[in-house]
């Protein structure tokens, strides 16, 4: 490390409205995932840490959950998570869906970050998917909306211009220390990460109906000595007796196909062989009941 270069660092949360990429883009820049993803909207219900090493910084990322003009009590919730993280942040990534910005939650960010008088670089994401006509007008669009460090189109996805995303939020941290070792690419233990990829599986392989209507917990999550394997047993929680059988599916069926990819998954995470065991429990109404939702979690 150069000494005529000052070492950077600090903690930058990515916000913006529900299903633009936050996710996405984090697990992008770390190179792996520590967020789930869908093409849901609010599949982040927590706060997600993430950390960039790079040669002269260590830029320290919060995911948040989509923010968003809130009703239920479980959507209430994450949206004060991601709330929270504005607080808790240096500086703030801004993320809009290229294709189909939403003025609403959009709005109600811009003026989270006026209020708090943040500074923020504006990342329009999936330009990969729009004319690029449409792209300039959106740059000068955003460039009116507040005064943003920088705007950089990207594709989260694909990867395209994470590079100068990251250039951009460096030039903007302050010297600091190196907060977390060279291999650590989130503080989340793997256990949480288990729960999570077993949710995304749900999201990902059921209807409307079920995904936001389900939790998972880990009941256990175990090395067994001298074998390269982890035992997980793990619940899935449902809010209604009607969804319990659309995920266990005719003869198992659904259940087996959510347990196998995510199987997958927890393996490449973990690095080794995974046996897990689902079930499926209803907790009825739970995302309305304050008592349940921080018993399962959140």
């Amino acid at each position: 490390m150069s000494t005529d270069t000052p070492f950077k660092s600090g903690f930058v949360a990515i916000v913006g409205g529900p299903n633009v990429g936050k996710s996405t883009l984090l697990n992008q820049i770390v190179g792996q995932k520590v967020a789930i993803t869908s093409d849901k909207p609010q599949t982040t219900r927590h706060r997600i840490l993430g950390i960039a090493h790079l040669p002269q910084a260590q830029i320290v990322f919060l995911d948040t959950p989509g923010i968003h003009r809130a009703t239920k009590t479980l959507n209430v919730r994450m949206v004060e998570t991601a709330m929270k993280a504005l607080d808790d942040a240096d500086h703030v990534v801004f993320m809009t869906d290229a294709c189909s910005p939403d003025e609403v939650s959009e709005g109600f960010i811009i003026d989270a970050l006026r209020h708090r008088g943040l500074p923020a670089i504006c990342v329009i994401n999936k330009v990969d998917l729009v004319d690029k006509e449409r792209l300039l007008p959106l740059i000068e669009e955003w460039g009116r909306a507040y005064p943003f460090q920088a705007i950089v189109p990207i594709s989260a996805l694909r990867g395209t211009q994470v590079d100068v995303l990251l250039s951009e939020i460096t030039k903007g941290l302050p010297e600091g220390p190196q907060y977390f070792p060279k291999e650590s690419i989130t503080d989340v233990p793997e256990r949480f990460v288990a729960a999570e990829i077993i949710r995304e599986k749900v999201f990902r392989l059921t209807g409307e109906e079920v995904p936001h209507a389900v939790a998972v917990t880990v009941e256990s999550f175990k090395e067994r000595p001298g074998k390269d394997l982890v035992d997980i047993h793990a619940t899935i929680h449902v809010e209604r007796e009607s969804q319990k059988p659309i995920i266990i599916g005719k003869g198992g069926k659904m259940l087996s196909r959510i347990g196998r990819y995510a199987r997958e998954d927890i393996e490449r995470m973990a690095g080794c062989k995974v046996f897990l065991k689902l079930w499926v429990r209803v907790e009825k109404n739970w995302t309305r009941d304050e008592k349940a939702i921080r018993k399962l979690g959140y």
